[in-house]
């Protein structure tokens, strides 16, 4: 499986995600600009001593990634999708997408593809806008791992 963050701003929950990947072997894919430098010690801090179990790439645009992964599926995660996580049959390879903590994923790539966006399910409350970058992932990407028998897990 893939992760992507576009435009991460948090260096904390980037190496969160980014030692959820290295721990279960996933990519992680991380599209430009970012919020902070690669060699931030918040980043380097929250992913402890993963980063040397971490493959990760690196992207000057949405479009350049989604290159890269032609012919894979690739899921946009949002609030504003109708389609739960949990609807989509994930196969090895797909690439799940977030976008930034303050932004999301811009509006204009969510309409283009509204089959491939998903969404967790929140209480319908206009003060629960949205959960934690590195938590989203983990559940998007513990679903789509579970769907696939968790291979190479133990």
């Amino acid at each position: 499986m893939q992760v992507a963050l576009v435009n991460p701003e948090i260096p904390p929950n980037t190496g969160n995600v980014a030692r959820l990947c290295a721990a279960t072997g996933c990519t992680l894919n991380l599209v430009r600009p970012l919020g902070f430098f690669l060699d931030d010690k918040r980043l380097k801090r929250a992913g402890l001593d993963y980063w040397e179990l971490l493959t990760y790439y690196l992207f000057d645009s949405i479009e350049e990634l989604e290159g890269a992964y032609q012919g894979a599926g690739i899921y946009y995660v949002t609030t504003k999708a109708r389609q739960w996580y949990t609807d989509v049959v994930y196969r090895p390879g797909d690439v799940l997408v977030f976008g930034p903590e303050t932004a999301g994923l811009p509006q204009d790539l969510l309409a283009a593809y509204p089959e491939r966006c998903i969404r967790i399910p929140m209480l319908a409350d206009e003060r629960a806008r949205s959960l934690n970058l590195s938590n989203s992932v983990a559940i998007v990407l513990y679903e789509a791992l579970r769907q696939l028998g968790f291979r190479n897990l133990v």
